[in-house]
């Protein structure tokens, strides 16, 4: 096993290797003075805001996630109070591919992103960072309907078929969300990843399985309303940890349609606002929508279909033979019936067989390493499936361990050669290994020749299953994508290193004794050589007006902001809310530090 720092949370420690690689140390003493005050702005607008509008359990959850107020979690404080509901918590880079996400999901672990959105993008971004993550997610986790929906789809989403042009998708959307969030990324390079993430959107040809399950999650995990039409609650986390669309989104110009099926035929833009959402009238529903739509997925409809699925997504996947047999590998090519019906699957380099998702001995991309194909079906002139005979029926057919045997299947293929042994599991017969032979098709046509050595023939009349990636991963090594483009470390100059500074000052007087000659001296560094900031204003402002000190300086600090209202369009609202909140003080939770 991989090591990482597990928290003392079960959840966590089951956490197999393919997933660990993915994980990275939260680093809490990088959280800048600034970086905490953009979480305390966010959670007190949230706070103000939506305890009206959110969903019921979404105040309580905070608190029993481990979130505060005044800070931003770190890792061990949440997994003590998640591991209490059955779940855990790690910090990833930024955006993951979708199905580790899904599959962190089915082991019931919240993946968060360590970082922390930059001041500029405090109302929204298309970045995955720590107030999405932990404010949006884990509140609700608290609700155990929607924790049972939440760790069901990810074992769902798990196994859905991507294409590579998802993969090309995802590779736009982490980079442009990397420069979005780097305070130095010029505006040109900014401009030419919105490009790309456009042109692979409107690129992506019929959508695929992950495409359109990735639909379900974004209008419920992410953008979910629940309730009534015209009364619903929010509870997607997109929504909960955005101050500026939680309000926007109640607005009568967005849609809001019921939640069902059809929700799969609405793609979604994740650098803009949603012009629809959707409402479930409870959780129960949502699973109801996922039973459906898992329904037409491969992994549970199997067939040629499937494994053309498989081929076109060019990367490790598996098909379930009818006998539990499990191939894994990359599936090159097919032979198909007039019917349609599958006659032989192929793979093409390193490959393994599995029951139950553990690999078989010896039967591992070492002994597979060229590739695997075998016939699909039933003998001909048998009534019986071949899985389904013992060694009594067996020996009908001559397939005798030490035996030459010679086997025909209805598609025409024969298998000719020396019986090596037979490998039953659970009564079923999975493989029937010769030397010394021959595969052809009907038309003549060499399948597989004695010189290549053994041949390991897959027994099983149906391909009942198909599903994206191995199905033994940890034995497979199957080494997580990384992407290449890895978020940058933020480089401070020396000027921003003073703005941390006074905000790091601004955080000392409000939990200490409170003195106005220094909220005074702060505020006159700000005007003198920041005058870019207003949220340090609003905390000193903040600040005074608690303690009812210096009336004249709030003045000043009131007309500063002011002035930015008019002159900043974009910093009209965040400073209105901010002064908003100063008059009209909501009670804070309690909620443990």
């Amino acid at each position: 096993m991989i090591e990482i720092e597990d928290f003392n949370n079960p959840q966590v420690k089951k956490l197999p290797n393919h997933l660990r690689q993915y994980i990275i140390a939260q680093n809490y003493e990088n959280y800048t003075p600034i970086n905490h005050a953009v979480w305390r702005y966010v959670m007190r607008q949230n706070y103000s805001y939506l305890k009206d509008v959110a969903y019921y359990p979404y105040i309580k959850g905070l608190s029993r996630a481990g979130l505060s107020i005044e800070k931003i979690p770190d890792l061990q404080t949440m997994n003590d109070n998640l591991g209490k509901i059955g779940w855990g918590a790690v910090t990833v880079d930024g955006f993951i591919p979708p199905v580790a996400f899904m599959e962190f999901q089915a082991y019931q672990v919240l993946v968060i992103a360590a970082d922390i959105r930059q001041i500029n993008h405090i109302a929204y971004t298309p970045a995955p960072d720590i107030i999405h993550e932990s404010a949006g997610h884990a509140p609700i986790i608290a609700d155990e309907a929607y924790n049972n929906y939440l760790s069901y789809f990810g074992s769902i989403g798990a196994k859905a078929m991507f294409s590579y042009k998802d993969h090309q998708l995802y590779e736009a959307i982490r980079k442009l969300s990397i420069l979005k969030e780097d305070i130095n990324a010029n505006l040109a390079d900014i401009k030419k990843a919105e490009q790309k993430v456009n042109f692979c959107q409107e690129n992506l040809g019929d959508p695929s399985e992950m495409a359109l399950l990735s639909r379900l999650h974004w209008y419920t995990v992410e953008y979910g309303l629940i309730g009534t039409l015209e009364n619903p609650k929010i509870y997607g986390a997109g929504l909960l940890s955005s101050i500026g669309e939680s309000a926007s989104c109640m607005q009568n110009d967005v849609k809001k349609l019921w939640y069902n099926l059809d929700t799969i035929n609405y793609s979604y833009d994740i650098t803009q606002t949603q012009p629809q959402l959707f409402v479930t009238p409870n959780f129960q529903n949502l699973i109801d929508v996922l039973e459906a739509y898992a329904d037409t997925m491969a992994f549970r409809k199997g067939g040629t279909e499937s494994v053309l699925k498989a081929i076109e997504c060019k990367k490790t996947c598996t098909s379930v033979y009818s006998s539990g047999l499990q191939l894994s590998g990359v599936f090159t090519d097919i032979g198909m019936s007039k019917d349609d019906e599958l006659l032989f699957i192929k793979t093409t380099g390193t490959s393994a067989l599995s029951h139950e998702d553990k690999q078989l001995p010896n039967h591992g991309k070492d002994n597979h390493n060229d590739g695997f194909s075998s016939p699909v079906g039933k003998l001909k002139n048998e009534v019986k499936c071949l899985e389904d005979f013992n060694e009594k029926d067996l020996k009908t057919l001559n397939i005798i361990v030490g035996e030459n045997a010679s086997l025909d299947f209805e598609s025409g293929i024969n298998v000719k050669g020396k019986v090596k042994s037979l490998l039953f599991k659970n009564d079923k017969l999975l493989l029937v290994s010769f030397d010394n032979c021959t595969v052809t098709t009907k038309e003549n046509q060499l399948l597989f020749k004695p010189e290549w050595g053994v041949y390991d023939m897959a027994v099983g009349e149906k391909i009942v299953s198909v599903f994206c990636g191995a199905a033994d991963k940890d034995a497979f090594e199957e080494i997580a994508h990384v992407s290449k483009t890895q978020t940058k470390k933020i480089e401070y100059s020396k000027k921003q290193l003073e703005l941390q500074q006074l905000y790091q000052q601004t955080k000392l007087i409000r939990v200490t004794e409170t003195n106005s000659k220094d909220v005074e001296q702060i505020f006159a560094k700000l005007k003198e050589n920041h005058r870019e900031d207003w949220l340090c204003c609003i905390e000193l402002l903040e600040i005074l007006n608690q303690h009812r000190l210096n009336i004249s300086l709030q003045k000043d600090i009131k007309i500063y902001l002011e002035m930015k209202t008019s002159n900043h369009q974009e910093l009209k609202k965040l400073i209105e809310d901010g002064i908003k909140l100063i008059d009209n003080p909501v009670i804070q939770l309690t909620i443990k530090e």
